[in-house]
């Protein structure tokens, strides 16, 4: 059965971005994304802020010092979420329900394979890769704990970002934030049980994690099995095709690599910043938390112009894929900017609520001065980056972070760092990054907008 080519706003939740007014879809899609990203950082923060108020600062730099491990094992397959979702997105702007049901039905066995994947290499890995990272000898058995029981949910974490980028994929942005807040609201409720009630410690927020996973595993599941568009999945008919897979490969492997590339650089970073003690290694965490708001913003943008820009590659639309471009470039630029500044003027405050240590408050509040005055040029970056993947292209836009990003950070470390070891010089390393990249991003990607859409108007004329 073929879909309405006119559809804009429908019942079923979809948003076209094909046709119809361009901003106001870009901020329906983009608004819920945003809330599911801050929602789910909230949680992450109701995480450490038990932690470090009702255990100890060593517990939560013991929480903190796993984030790199986490993201350097599950980014690399995370990624190809992400090149399911471009995928799903093409077809769905050229209407192609079938190739979009073939997609469906390859992705999600594809997504627990991985998740055990995962499950497997993160709970061999992560002690190891504690210690390679320097992590301090007071926090490593905790952490060591907490990764452990963490990575027995990577298969119902795999499962619901897969469901979650399909839904999107098709403008449906709203489900996977109801599926996410049921998730983290239970996930707030075990970490306080757990640990003020049964007087666990960093055992009770991983249970607490992958629980949260588990519960919203199974929403996405149950509404794709609900489904009627181009997002229904019946698992009867779970196959794993050759040529879906060889899409996602294709264009999800690279976003996999360009993640853990940076999960590599930040892993260095991070073990730089492990060296100057467990104070410095909270203000850190507490400052990340802090951070990872404007994070959520720019990201759910550059997400944003990925499926706008893919949706209308699939449709051939090239006027609509530059006005996707511009008007996502400005509201990544505007968002970021006040959502930085907000947060930066409510520093204090909210930086005690991580930890009550006067000293980690200072110095996260001097990293938070250099990251949030720069954070917008990341999202810029994001947006031009996640632009090329909707267009087809994914080895560039990783080839770019790893020569801007990750050898620039690496070089820095060994470079730059010596020649003043302080923490702050080892900050000052994420913003020349970003700027540098910035400047490789905007001249690859003009290059390669010429190239695409002279293909795209040489294909519409012969036709």
């Amino acid at each position: 059965m073929q879909v309405n080519a006119k559809r804009g706003f429908n019942s079923n939740r979809e948003i076209d971005m094909t046709e119809g007014a361009l901003l106001p879809k870009i901020l329906a899609f983009a608004l819920p994304l945003m809330a599911t990203g801050v929602l789910q950082l909230l949680f992450n923060a109701a995480d450490m802020i038990v932690v470090g108020r009702f255990v100890s600062d060593t517990a939560l730099a013991a929480v903190g010092s796993t984030g790199n491990v986490v993201n350097l094992l599950v980014n690399l397959f995370m990624g190809l979420s992400v090149g399911a979702g471009v995928l799903m997105a093409k077809h769905y702007g050229a209407k192609k329900e079938v190739d979009a049901q073939e997609l469906v039905h390859t992705a999600m066995p594809l997504s627990l394979i991985l998740g055990i994947a995962v499950l497997i290499l993160g709970s061999t890995l992560a002690t190891p890769i504690l210690v390679l990272l320097k992590t301090p000898e007071e926090c490593l058995g905790m952490a060591s704990t907490y990764l452990k029981i963490y990575f027995f949910g990577t298969p119902f974490l795999m499962i619901y970002n897969f469901g979650a980028s399909i839904f999107r994929a098709v403008g449906d942005t709203v489900r996977p934030l109801i599926y996410l807040t049921i998730g983290g609201v239970l996930n707030v409720i075990v970490n306080l049980v757990s640990v003020l009630v049964l007087g666990m410690q960093v055992e009770g927020v991983a249970y607490a994690t992958v629980t949260s996973q588990l519960v919203s595993c199974v929403l996405v599941l149950r509404a794709m099995f609900k489904e009627k568009g181009f997002a229904r999945y019946e698992l009867k008919k779970s196959k794993i095709r050759k040529k879906p897979l060889l899409g996602i490969l294709r264009l999800g492997i690279p976003s996999g690599i360009q993640s853990s590339l940076f999960s590599i650089s930040n892993s260095l970073i991070q073990s730089t910043v492990n060296s100057f003690g467990k104070t410095v290694l909270a203000a850190n965490t507490a400052s990340q938390g802090l951070e990872g708001f404007v994070f959520i913003v720019m990201n759910a943008i550059s997400t944003t112009a990925a499926t706008a820009v893919g949706q209308n590659y699939g449709a051939g639309n090239v006027k609509r894929i530059k006005a996707s471009i511009v008007r996502c470039l400005v509201c990544s630029g505007i968002m970021s900017l006040a959502v930085s500044g907000f947060i930066y003027l409510l520093r204090t405050p909210l930086l005690s609520l991580y930890t009550t240590n006067k000293e980690a408050v200072a110095i996260a509040s001097e990293r938070m001065a250099i990251i949030l005055g720069t954070y917008f040029f990341f999202g810029l970056m994001d947006v031009l980056s996640q632009s090329m993947r909707g267009l087809g292209f994914s080895i560039t836009p990783m080839l770019i972070v790893l020569f801007g990003t990750c050898v620039f950070r690496v070089a820095w470390i060994y470079l730059v760092f010596p020649l003043n070891p302080v923490y702050l010089s080892v900050i000052w390393s994420y913003a020349a990054s970003w700027i540098l990249t910035l400047i490789i991003s905007i001249i690859v990607f003009l290059f390669l907008y010429k190239r695409r859409t002279k293909q795209m108007l040489l294909a519409l004329e012969r036709n």
